[in-house]
């Protein structure tokens, strides 16, 4: 009787320890997205989107993780993370694009766009198909989607409503030539610092000065610190949406469908931010900050000689296509 106890024992057991393999196996994997932008943001919120449709579309054999806020690390990281696939897809900015292949930053650099609607235009233009494809050649990494970040704007303490007002402004910008670009060619003292010090170093006067878009401006709350804020728009800003091509592998025909889902996250926040724009200036004025109406003009001839005397990573060819496409 001990024996057949046993032996139903054994065969109980190799039952259990078979049901949980099939759990592990069936188990979802877990995709994970990461950036460093606040959860609030249409950014974050477009990606929760996104991570539900690329369930759905998989029968919820994946499960896409999104981690805003600089979770997993700073965007350096997190560029770095697609290489060693320690995560699987990012939003990050064209200037770190830039680094791996420099021409594609050229949509970082001031006026080089003139608009949401040129911006349109040439993220899905054969230039831009062409810059992806050689980013894919050196890094291996796809670019699945473009999101616009939005036009960015002078904040100070007085008016800029000329090239001749920045001079010898101190004005925090991230570190990187296409951002310091602007500053230099009209007077003023680019100030490269960390974005979570920026608050602070207005508050305190440590800079005079900083530059982003409207949302931005909002989200950080740097209008809590500046009285004004100028309508320059002289950058019209993107976010990446790039994938690792460890996960392209892994994921097999399935990648497509993390790609789509990708892509029509990031064209829902492009539309979010767009609105958000719109409406925010008026919102800025109810909260007593002075918002000046810029004559852009002066501030681009300041600038084009920088954009075509070769100091810049992409050719005198390039900026032309770029030009050349219609809004």
């Amino acid at each position: 009787m001990k024996k057949i106890l046993s032996k139903l024992s054994c065969s109980l057991a190799v039952v259990a320890l078979t049901g949980l393999s099939g759990t592990v196996v069936n188990a979802q994997e877990v995709i994970k997205f990461a950036h460093v932008y606040e959860s609030a943001t249409p950014y974050h919120t477009a990606m929760l989107r996104a991570a539900d449709a690329f369930a759905k579309a998989t029968d919820n054999r994946y499960k896409m993780e999104v981690f805003p806020a600089s979770q997993l690390g700073k965007e350096a990281a997190l560029n770095e993370g697609l290489t060693l696939g320690t995560v699987d897809a990012i939003y990050t900015g064209v200037a770190f694009l830039g680094q791996s292949y420099g021409p594609i930053a050229i949509s970082d650099y001031p006026f080089t766009l003139r608009s949401y609607d040129h911006w349109k235009a040439y993220v899905k233009s054969d230039l831009f198909a062409e810059m992806a494809g050689e980013y894919k050649k050196v890094t291996g990494n796809t670019i699945a989607a473009m999101t616009y970040y939005g036009a960015r704007h002078v904040t100070s303490n007085k008016p800029i409503l000329k090239p001749a007002d920045m001079q010898g402004l101190k004005i925090r910008t991230p570190n990187a030539p296409a951002y310091q670009l602007f500053p230099k060619a009209t007077g003023a003292n680019p100030t490269p610092m960390a974005f979570s010090e920026v608050y602070l170093a207005l508050q305190q006067g440590v800079v005079d000065a900083q530059e982003n878009p409207l949302p931005t401006i909002k989200f950080k709350k740097f209008y809590e610190v500046q009285s004004q804020i100028n309508l320059t728009g002289h950058i019209t800003n993107s976010l990446s949406v790039v994938v690792s091509p460890i996960t392209i592998k892994k994921l097999g025909a399935d990648a497509d469908k993390l790609i789509a889902a990708l892509s029509i996250a990031a064209a829902e926040a492009s539309d979010e931010i767009v609105k958000s724009e719109n409406e925010l200036a008026d919102w800025f004025r109810t909260q007593g900050v002075t918002v000046n109406v810029v004559d852009r003009g002066p501030f681009m001839a300041a600038v084009l000689p920088e954009l075509t005397g070769g100091n810049v990573p992409f050719s005198k060819e390039i900026y032309q296509r770029l030009q050349a496409i219609q809004d």
